[in-house]
């Protein structure tokens, strides 16, 4: 679960459904560069907002006002999401340049626009003309009602500028912080010797400098040398580099952030940035995602004491030093140890029985079954179809209902890591469902983006086991974004509640746990044997091992965002803050020296909403519960899944979806048995 995200353009302003809180001035024709990338889709957007103020007084109707303002935002997302996308993945430095200037204009653009009277004055007139609506309908009314006052449109205009230049700034801001993570190039230098117990296929794929081995911070390097490297001071180099990367350019940039985000919130009203934040999201308060975690700290710190005594009784038998104690960079290592030791569970051995194309075809016969779908490789006939294809090792699908012939949507797949390439594990959504006056449909299009081992010339990729757990994880996000069955684009697929949005996805990795489910893909990349049961056996023993550990780390990332976001000045030391809440949330003393608050993506996308990940991993954990009773391959729950949850998109309360699918309110017990924690 570190550092996934769904960095979709579902927002703040969730009347606008973009990636930063939208906007528009009128004078903004006059001022957009010429040379903007998106200028033509900005002059076209424009060209629709000045239709909606010119509907005369009296006549006004939800489709010529905040429907034609849905049309106006889905057409600017399908001319520009592409571009901005390809800041993220691109190979040629020019075209990420040019991704990163369409993303500053398309925000200074949106942000501009939730700050224009005689819009706020149009959709003001519509909602006082009382109209009787329903559904999306009367939602979409209510969201922009609260966004404008979020917008500050009940400020004098002055506060409304300044407001708007803070925005601004803070999206500046944030691009650059991304971009900074983006091109860092980070290494450590290791001869063989400190690289001992380091797998012999992942030094074969190591640069050298001389005899030194330069060990970079990519997933399909950094993983395995926490995992096996035997020597605790390569494992501490790495391990600090790592959570150290960018911290002279990026802390500074983040606490600029933090103190914009807390005047913003001042000028609104709100005691600090979390509250502001947290308002439209299922918590509606900073206190609320504060309480979850105290009331759940303690019920955790029972199974992490238990971890904590495991892990450090098997540092202290490796190591021979009775006095030994745990170091954040050994968690991986000894839970390798264990795995193998205790449960018999080899992870290399593991890997084995996953190369890529299996897990691939076994996720796609899995959700094609599951929901009723078909899946048809359009790679070849991509650019044919305006589809672009940015790298070799980019596929394009499409997704097809069997049961009527329709086409769904279209997702792409972009799996190997590379220079400058976003280099955690996420998807995006570039295109939302969206259906227009005519009568047309618009069908989502999603990209899945992450980082895996690549093939080699003695083997094909091969994955970890919890590299699956991250590939479900994400395409339960895809899922969402392709079987949503909204009419307005704000509401399409995951621009639901963001403590919401993991839930989906996190459900879904309940799959690659499933002995049924394992044994109908995994199997050994050169024999074809199926996977064994001794060893599954293990693994499935072993789920719980370090679970508590594991859950007091993500507290920790939770309850560090909040305290950023919940001073009132937003005058932010980040490095005493993060410094000091480690050893108050976690059982490792805290470390001198490291910043990973620099690569906290999360700050700048989910700003406030960390907490968000083992929120919803409460309702994820309930859902799952109907395909535990009914059969985790079950169509009839997969059917009902998709109905009540995954086709509703935004376009429904959150608490109000979850309980009309659970047919109850929702409950604790299984995220505490998820934990391996008895109710």
């Amino acid at each position: 679960m570190n550092d996934r995200r769904h960095p979709s353009w579902a927002i703040p302003c969730t009347l606008l459904f973009l990636s930063a809180a939208p906007g528009f001035s009128p004078a903004w024709s006059q001022t957009l560069p010429a040379d903007s990338p998106i200028a033509e889709a900005l002059r076209t957007a424009e060209a629709g907002v000045a239709a909606i103020v010119a509907v005369p007084e009296g006549r006004r109707t939800f489709e010529n006002t905040l429907g034609a303002l849905d049309d106006v935002l889905a057409k600017l997302r399908l001319d520009t999401d592409f571009v901005i996308f390809m800041q993220y993945v691109s190979t040629d430095a020019k075209e990420r340049e040019r991704g990163e200037r369409a993303d500053q204009d398309a925000r200074n653009w949106l942000i501009a626009l939730s700050k224009r009277e005689d819009l706020y004055r149009a959709v003001r007139a519509f909602a006082d003309s009382q109209p009787q609506l329903s559904g999306e309908q009367k939602r979409a009314l209510e969201f922009a009602l609260r966004d404008y006052r979020r917008a500050g449109m009940e400020l004098p205009a002055e506060q409304r500028e300044k407001l708007k230049q803070i925005e601004m700034e803070v999206a500046r801001l944030g691009i650059e912080f991304e971009k900074h993570i983006r091109e860092d190039t980070t290494s450590v230098p290791l001869s063989r010797d400190e690289l001992r117990g380091l797998p012999e296929k992942v030094l074969a794929q190591l640069k050298r400098d001389g005899e030194k081995y330069l060990v970079t911070m990519d997933y399909p390097t950094f993983n395995p040398l926490l995992d096996f490297c035997q020597v605790e001071t390569s494992r501490e180099a790495v391990w600090r580099a790592y959570k150290s990367r960018c911290a002279d350019t990026n802390i500074p940039v983040l606490e600029q952030i933090l103190k914009l985000r807390a005047q913003q919130a001042r000028m609104l009203g709100y005691a600090h940035a979390a509250d502001f934040e947290t308002e439209t999201r299922m918590a509606r308060n900073a206190a609320a995602a504060k309480k979850f975690y105290d009331n759940l700290r303690p019920l955790v710190r029972r199974k992490a004491k238990l971890d904590w005594d495991e892990f450090t009784a098997a540092k202290r038998q490796h190591t021979g030093d009775a006095a030994a104690t745990l170091k954040p960079w050994d968690f991986s290592f000894y839970k390798n140890r264990l795995l193998d030791s205790k449960y018999a569970v080899d992870t290399e051995k593991v890997r084995e029985y996953f190369p890529l194309e299996r897990v691939v075809d076994g996720l796609f016969s899995i959700t094609q079954s599951l929901y009723g779908l078909e899946y048809r490789d359009a790679t070849a006939k991509a650019a044919s179809s305006g589809r672009p294809i940015w790298h070799p090792d980019v596929r394009l699908y499409e997704v097809w209902d069997k049961a009527t012939g329709e086409m769904l949507g279209e997702f792409y797949i972009d799996l190997f890591p590379r220079d400058a390439k976003y280099n955690h594990a996420a998807q995006w959504g570039l295109a939302p469902r969206k259906v227009w006056k005519d009568g047309t449909v618009t069908r989502p299009l999603a990209a899945l983006v992450c980082n895996f081992s690549k093939p080699t010339a003695t083997e094909p990729s091969l994955l970890r086991h919890d590299e699956v757990e991250t590939f479900f994880h994400e395409f339960g996000h895809c899922l969402h974004s392709i079987l949503t069955n909204t009419r307005l684009a704000q509401f399409s697929g995951p621009n639901v509640a963001t403590d919401f949005v993991e839930a989906p996805s996190q459900m879904f990795e309940n799959w690659v746990w499933d002995a049924a489910v394992l044994k109908s893909f995994a199997r050994h990349y050169q024999t074809g044997a199926p996977f064994p049961d001794d060893l599954l056996k293990g693994m499935l023993s072993a789920r719980h091992l370090g679970s508590g550990l594991d859950a007091e780390h993500q507290f920790y990332y939770a309850l560090v965002d909040l305290e950023y976001h919940s001073q009132p000045d937003g005058a932010v030391d980040t490095r005493r803050i993060q410094h000091d809440l480690f050893s108050q949330i976690e059982q490792y003393a805290a470390v001198e020296g490291v910043n990973y608050q620099a690569t906290f993506g999360h700050l700048v996308g989910y700003q406030a909403g960390y907490y968000g990940y083992m929120w919803s991993l409460v309702y994820a954990c309930d859902m799952f519960q109907r395909f535990r009773e009914q059969g985790m391959l079950s169509p009839e729950a997969g059917r009902y899944y998709r109905g009540k949850i995954l086709a509703r998109g935004g376009s429904v309360d959150e608490f109000e979806m979850l309980r009309d699918y659970l047919g109850r309110e929702p409950r604790m017990e299984p995220f505490l048995e998820h934990l391996g924690l008895k109710p």
